[in-house]
């Protein structure tokens, strides 16, 4: 069998076992990954171990495994979705105190998943900001509350690697809502109860204003809520493994009599409840690691000290609401004759890189197996000697990572003439090409509305030029290729980058994390963001009554948070302007004729890397 020959295959059948044991669904399915880990419904990605299954990391897979179970059977996304505060620390701080209820529950009912969970808490402390945190400021609420209510239900003390930072807050946060702490564990069966108390700590600790809601009474009595699967929560003892769940044996078993008879009908509306959990972004079920949300204060996307006078004059477009079909198809043409003679050179880039991208996604199969494709390779052995059984090969799943590519364009008046040319026919061929590897593309462009402020500054005027107004200029951002739009239907927007006066003054920070947060609401596993600029952001209007390096501080920012906080991976390229100063990652270019040929260089690093 294929389990003996490979030992993380057969522990992944065991872990799978158990996680379908201990939330009662017979469809979980359990992988491994390098990544980070998570969980989208009843697909669990947790750490993968080493091949000799480590004792340690085979326990902290363990972990993630029983935590993702555990949620699965003892969470209701829809009831949770009814009491979610919309401010983003509250709703962080939310879904770790939830975290911490389901968990217990587990911990509480079972010695082994009580280890397991113990040790990936530990390993999911190592990459949490509260490890690193030096000043009040700098520790993330949700965790520390999550690590707080935890020992409250569980008697659990946190990790030594986060007491240093525990201890800087815990002390005012047991001041504002100690009381609070204590009650959550009457209410640990009961999800909408538990709920209510949450709510009240959150208003206790100044993070929501105003009464509870009316429908989150601290009772408990949700209206139409039936937790009824926590009813249950102590006969799992027999569900789980032995309580040495921390010993990396891979020869678990696990007594699965009643993992999914009395739990076929637990909820109708799970489908929908999954679904509603959609809606709950990155929060909703990726509180395995502290990627996000589970950040400081200091970590959530910043506003600095830079402001913004108005924002209601600023515009987000798609490129076909700036002109009409018969003048972006007039724009394509011209772009096209523009550029005859390069379009070949960068052609030839981009196979190459195809070629490279498709040599990562190579088929490689599995032969003489019990079952699969039938072998036709290896019949003539069979008609030769009849004794011979046939045989079957299994195509194995390619590693290759779900990606998109963002390429934000700077589309300043700096960039008219040749380099707007290059960049835009550039995009547009590395977009088909990654289109043909699979790979998901958008192309985005950042400008103003208007020279020296527009409607923002007239505005300002009006109110009698109050200072330090901040941003004075109504900001575009066009999005000339939606990453789920096909090629050769966004083709012809990109010619509207050719059109006359389109092209103004460019505000790259605010830019920068329009971009961003478009990828981070994006499914995919790896997301990069390619900026192409030829200068440092420029605005007259705003430098006229700012700082003269107002809107590069805040540049400065930006890419910091990005680079340091974020999962996107952030790539630079800088036409006749040094971008090595702003961007870790970054390349300059003296001659806009090198672009294309740069963009695929780079792009093509980042997946070989991979």
């Amino acid at each position: 069998m294929a389990g003996e020959d490979n030992p993380l295959e057969a522990f992944r059948q065991v872990l799978t076992g158990a996680a379908r044991a201990i939330a009662r669904e017979p469809e979980l399915e359990l992988g491994f990954t390098a990544e980070t880990p998570s969980a989208s419904g009843k697909a669990v990605k947790v750490p993968m171990p080493g091949r000799t299954l480590p004792a340690r990391e085979v326990a902290e897979a363990r972990g993630f495994a029983d935590a993702a179970a555990l949620k699965l059977r003892h969470h209701n996304p829809a009831s949770h979705a009814r009491h979610l505060p919309a401010d983003e620390i509250a709703r962080a701080v939310f879904d770790a105190a939830e975290q911490a209820r389901v968990e217990a529950l587990g911990a509480r009912a079972m010695a082994g998943v009580r280890a397991n969970l113990a040790r990936a808490t530990e390993m999911r402390m190592r990459t949490d900001p509260i490890t690193r945190a030096r000043t009040k400021a700098e520790v993330p609420l949700d965790t520390a509350i999550g690590l707080m209510v935890r020992e409250r239900l569980t008697g659990e003390a946190p990790p030594d690697s986060a007491r240093a930072g525990l201890d800087m807050v815990s002390a005012w946060i047991e001041e504002k809502a100690g009381s609070d702490l204590d009650a959550l564990g009457l209410a640990i069966d009961d999800q909408a109860a538990f709920a209510a108390l949450a709510s009240r700590l959150l208003r206790d600790l100044e993070l929501v204003e105003g009464d509870l809601d009316p429908d989150q009474d601290p009772d408990g009595s949700d209206e139409g809520e039936g937790d009824e699967d926590d009813k249950d929560g102590e006969g799992d003892d027999e569900t789980e493994d032995e309580p040495g769940g921390a010993e990396g044996d891979a020869d678990i078993r696990v007594e699965q009599g009643e993992s999914g008879e009395d739990e076929g009908e637990r909820d109708a509306a799970d489908e929908e409840m999954s679904e509603a959990d959609e809606g709950l972004g990155e929060e909703g079920e990726e509180g395995m690691l502290p990627v996000r949300p589970n950040r400081a204060l200091s970590d959530l996307p910043p506003q600095f000290d830079y402001r913004i006078y108005t924002s209601r004059y600023d515009e987000l477009v798609e490129a076909p609401e700036l002109c009409d079909e018969e003048e972006l198809g007039r724009l394509r043409a011209y772009l096209d004759q523009q550029l005859v003679h390069l379009q070949s050179a960068v052609t030839k880039l981009a196979n190459r890189l195809q070629r490279r991208l498709m040599a990562q996604q190579s088929r490689s199969w599995d032969f003489d197996q019990e079952e699969g494709l039938l072998d036709a390779a290896r019949l003539a052995r069979v008609i030769v000697n009849p004794a011979h059984s046939l045989s079957y090969k299994i195509e194995r799943e390619t590693e290759f990572r779900d990606t998109v590519v963002s390429l934000l364009i700077d589309n300043s008046g700096s960039m008219r003439g040749r380099p707007i040319s290059i960049a835009a026919i550039s995009a547009d061929i590395l977009a088909r090409t990654l289109e043909r590897c699979g790979v998901k593309v958008e192309i985005l462009g950042f400008t103003t509305r208007a020279w020296k402020g527009g409607q923002a500054r007239e505005k300002w005027l009006a109110d009698g030029r109050p200072p330090n107004p901040g941003r004075l200029n109504d900001l575009r951002h066009i999005v000339y290729k939606a990453a789920d739009e096909p090629w050769r239907r966004a083709r012809k927007n990109l010619g509207l980058m050719m059109r006359e006066g389109l092209l103004k003054e460019n505000i790259d920070g605010e830019a920068l994390l329009w971009a961003h947060n478009r990828l981070i609401g994006r499914p995919e596993e790896r997301r990069i963001l390619m900026v192409i600029s030829d200068g440092a952001p420029v605005d007259d209007s705003t430098l006229s009554v700012n700082s003269g390096t107002y809107l590069e501080r805040h540049l400065r920012q930006v890419i910091g948070w990005i680079e340091a906080r974020s999962p996107v991976e952030l790539i630079a390229i800088g036409i006749g302007h040094d971008v090595t100063r702003y961007y870790s990652r970054a390349v300059t270019i003296m001659d806009a004729e090198q672009l294309g040929g740069t963009m695929i260089e780079q792009l093509a690093g980042l997946f070989d890397g991979d």
